[in-house]
């Protein structure tokens, strides 16, 4: 398999208000992919933390199916990410688990999001919901994000250069919060304010 072909371009958005964002996607003529769907994501490394040091991404993802995705090699160039993504639908998704954890991996951290994913003119926009916030991300080729990005009103929107376990440690340790994991439970009664970390 060619490697171009397992590369993931992308731009994340913060997007507080994704009412209108999903307004805008309508209005634009945008397909619903898939609806509404509840991730939980369980992130492993090395027992000795060398994968996350080395900018590498070991995840297992559990939705309306089970996956594992290794990413690594990420550039960012104008908020937008490139990066090499290889994923494969594994059907057991604890099965999987008890597989990684007896070649020597470790759960570092597991996150929950809310998903509804679209796709509009040769993009993927999904509009992502989080434990501290509400994202937008179109993948696509760095054109298409840009065209997208403009059609949707997301243009000044702002960027992140980071992923969303990259926001949550910044958040973490602004808050002291103790909790390894980032869940929608962590987060119950907790006054985010990310204008300080994004």
């Amino acid at each position: 398999m060619n490697d171009d072909a397992l590369h993931e371009v992308e731009v994340k958005l913060y997007t507080p208000d994704l009412t209108r964002v999903k307004t805008a996607l309508e209005a634009a003529g945008a397909a619903l992919v898939k609806p509404r769907v509840f991730e939980r994501n369980v992130r492993y490394d090395s027992a000795d933390g060398m994968l996350t040091a080395g900018g590498v991404v070991l995840r297992l993802r559990q939705d309306d199916a089970a996956r594992l995705t290794f990413k690594a090699d990420e550039r960012v160039v104008d908020g937008i990410s490139s990066r090499f993504e290889a994923e494969v639908e594994v059907s057991d998704f604890a099965l999987m688990g008890l597989i990684l954890e007896r070649l020597g991996y470790v759960v570092a951290l597991i996150y929950e999001k809310y998903r509804t994913t679209y796709a509009l003119a040769g993009a993927e926009v999904v509009l992502d919901e989080l434990p501290f916030g509400n994202f937008t991300e179109i993948e696509g080729d760095a054109a298409t994000i840009e065209r997208v990005a403009g059609q949707l009103g997301l243009a000044g929107a702002r960027r992140m250069g980071g992923s969303y376990v990259y926001i949550f440690l910044g958040l973490k340790e602004r808050l002291g919060l103790m909790e390894r994991d980032c869940t929608f439970e962590v987060f119950a009664g907790v006054d985010v304010d990310l204008s300080q970390v994004i």
